[in-house]
């Protein structure tokens, strides 16, 4: 195993927070939304920062199929949403995810192929994988 690239973050006062990267582009407060007890500030929360470090890496997986399997499709088109669910039940709290893929100029059968294999591929899904419910969506034209 290589490590390509290494990224830290810092998070200092839990959810209603600040987290700033090591080298700067990231410097954000965080908020707690009203439905979990916050004030609904303005700051981003940890969902948030999940869903789209997610939906980047997944367009980058779905990305990368399309160039392995060669097909005429305009990459930078590709864009997915990331809908992250902060769940409670009778054990404890959770993480559910849901992504909903746009994929250009594709018929349903390679479109759902396609995601399929990015979410085999994508670092995320396989870091999630028999950790959350994962539901994927192919949204087409």
């Amino acid at each position: 195993m290589s490590v390509l690239y290494e990224a830290t973050t810092n998070a200092t006062g839990g959810r209603a927070g600040h987290v700033l990267s090591e080298d700067g582009p990231i410097d954000m407060a965080l908020s707690v939304p009203k439905s979990m007890g916050g004030d609904d500030g303005q700051g981003v929360n940890p969902e948030q920062l999940f869903g789209a470090a997610y939906a980047a890496c997944f367009g980058g997986a779905l990305q990368a199929v399309v160039g392995i399997e060669k097909l005429d499709i305009d990459v930078s088109q590709i864009s997915v949403d990331a809908t992250i669910g902060f769940c409670k039940d009778e054990d404890g709290f959770f993480l559910e995810a849901t992504l909903d893929c746009y994929i250009p100029d594709v018929d349903t059968k390679t479109g759902e192929q396609l995601v399929n294999d990015a979410h085999q591929m994508c670092p995320f899904s396989r870091a999630t994988q028999d950790n959350i419910t994962v539901t994927l969506n192919l949204l087409l034209d």
